[in-house]
């Protein structure tokens, strides 16, 4: 399938459904101080353009890191807006953590508390400084993790697909085509996706891997900003052919909002 469907000069773009209007926002890492104004900005920037039908599409990775998992895992089961309709990607992170809560899981062979389970647990209340290496218990965490919280993540799609676009956690596999993909690749791959740059059967929008700015590459555009460390959350608006940049940042101890177009 060729996605390159529509023409700027020499330019060739991939294309959203007409009507439609969609928002890619990059790994939360539990910034739900980030989360919040940053889909207030994308808010505004509805009210400014033209009727639409409007998506919002989280790109995975809301827990760990950051100090807010509980409480943006909460937001995003009963506290998300109605200015848009909203879909949540599952990623690597909230993988490990489903697996943490499965008691017919092995989780000595979980590593989820070396990349930002502690910070979780932490944010659900979790006496985390008693706890050593190892994950707690399954009847601790029950304890402090709701049921709600389980089956939503349980139930989070790997990806979506609007027109050309394709959005994913961390990736696809290249050579193997879309409706074959595996959900470990979807949630994990890096560098033999990263690398790649030919075709990959829909242009990829995607989070898993940090980059300072925005990676736009021939196929792909990666949009994780690194939110928990760089204080800098970025969403991608697409509609028709254009492409935009949305972002909330911390300045000065205050979060911003910046707009910015892409070529």
């Amino acid at each position: 399938m060729n996605t390159l469907t529509a023409r700027r000069g020499d330019v060739v773009r991939p294309q959203v459904p007409a009507g439609q209007r969609v928002y890619a926002i990059g790994d939360v890492h539990g910034r739900l101080d980030l989360l919040i104004p940053l889909l207030a900005h994308i808010r505004d920037d509805i009210a400014a353009r033209s009727i639409a039908d409007n998506h919002v599409v989280l790109l995975g990775d809301l827990v760990d890191r950051g100090p807010y998992s509980a409480e943006t895992l909460e937001y995003a089961i009963s506290g998300l807006p109605n200015f848009a309709t909203f879909h949540i990607l599952m990623g690597n992170h909230e993988e490990a953590m489903l697996r943490a809560l499965d008691p017919l899981e092995d989780r000595s062979q979980n590593l989820w508390l070396k990349f930002g389970g502690y910070e979780t647990l932490a944010s659900y209340g979790v006496p985390v400084s008693s706890l050593g290496d190892e994950i707690p218990p399954i009847e601790t965490l029950r304890q402090y993790v709701p049921e709600r919280h389980r089956l939503f993540l349980d139930n989070l799609p790997d990806a979506m697909r609007f027109g050309d676009y394709v959005l994913v956690h961390a990736g696809i596999r290249p050579g193997v085509a879309l409706e074959d993909q595996n959900s470990a690749d979807m949630r994990w791959i890096r560098t033999e996706f990263l690398e790649h740059r030919g075709e990959l059967g829909a242009y990829i929008v995607h989070g898993h891997s940090i980059s300072t700015e925005p990676d736009i590459q021939t196929n792909r555009i990666g949009i994780d900003t690194g939110a928990y460390r760089s204080g800098v959350l970025t969403a991608l608006g697409l509609e028709g052919e254009r492409r935009w940049l949305l972002r909330a940042s911390v300045v000065d101890g205050e979060v911003q909002t910046k707009l910015s177009t892409l070529g």
